[in-house]
């Protein structure tokens, strides 16, 4: 009598829908078209913490003057420097102190933006040019920026070209080497459809390198602009004359010339909320756009 093989079929497992679960996932992660946040939490997550820490800033300041950890000619109150603000607004040079040294700064950014990129670019693509001069360009990344302000007084004397020098020099190693990170971390595979596609030389930079390179280019642009601040800051106290104006530098020098505190804290003060207000208006928006448009980032 043949024997006959009865054939099982294994119960069939539950098999989880991957493409649903990441479907759920994604959909509690965006937030639906219509609805906006409303004006009170946005206070609340945005406004409220950095007001907190100012006034937080400004309550340990004062209790540290009333305590005389140091005598008022070292530390002045929140009111003295509150008061030396008052007299330069007043007076009519506050804004042209602010003006003066953010006009420097961002007319010696842009252009260490045009000599940078295309640096960047030379050197991430050619590798001979990166041997040449990518360590040079990673020394002087590292080289403090006051280092080139005696020589640059010596070249070119004390004027604005030897201003915007400084931060050409502080600044356009920062930006050609975030460039040359980002293209770095392009995925080849990204380059080898671009050229089956067709876009080489020229276009393959501007359709594919570039915007594959816009994270780590744009983290080389707000270091850029810190050294194009920082080297400006430098130069300012270091070089003096009436030929350049006042700055905020040289309007820290005059604090420390005329043993006002006051005015080397307001100098402090006026310097670091132009950093900080450069970096909302203009880099903070621009990265969240770049990490919303990859996914990166998500609106609540």
């Amino acid at each position: 009598m043949a024997g006959t093989e009865s054939t099982t079929t294994p119960p069939k497992a539950d098999v989880p829908d991957l493409a649903g679960l990441e479907a759920g996932l994604d959909a509690l992660d965006t937030v639906p078209a219509g609805r906006r946040t409303p004006l009170r939490e946005t206070l609340a997550r945005k406004v409220l913490p950095p007001v907190s820490a100012v006034a937080l800033v400004l309550v340990v300041w004062q209790v540290l003057v009333w305590a005389r950890v140091a005598p008022e000619y070292k530390l002045p109150s929140p009111s003295a420097v509150w008061d030396e603000l008052s007299t330069a607004w007043l007076e009519g040079t506050l804004l042209d102190y602010v003006w003066t040294s953010v006009s420097r700064g961002l007319l010696g950014f842009l252009l260490a933006l045009v000599i940078g990129t295309p640096l960047g670019l030379l050197v991430a693509r050619v590798r001979f040019v990166r041997a040449a001069i990518g360590p040079i360009l990673s020394g002087l990344q590292s080289l403090p920026s006051v280092a080139w302000v005696p020589p640059a007084v010596i070249w070119l004397g004390l004027n604005d070209r030897m201003m915007y020098a400084v931060i050409l020099l502080g600044a356009v190693p920062s930006i050609a080497n975030g460039l040359v990170s980002g293209i770095d971390q392009i995925p080849p595979l990204f380059l080898r459809a671009g050229r089956t596609l067709g876009a080489t030389g020229l276009r393959e930079s501007w359709h594919i390198v570039l915007p594959g390179a816009l994270p780590g280019y744009l983290a080389g642009l707000k270091q850029g602009w810190a050294f194009s601040w920082r080297s400006l800051m430098a130069a300012e106290i270091i070089a003096s004359s009436p030929d350049l104006g006042v700055g905020l530098g040289q309007l820290l020098e005059n604090g420390r010339n005329n043993s006002s505190m006051a005015q080397v804290f307001l100098a402090i003060l006026l310097i670091l909320i132009v950093g900080i207000a450069i970096d909302l208006l203009i880099f903070s928006p621009l990265e969240r756009r770049v990490l919303r448009g990859r996914g990166l980032l998500v609106s609540r």
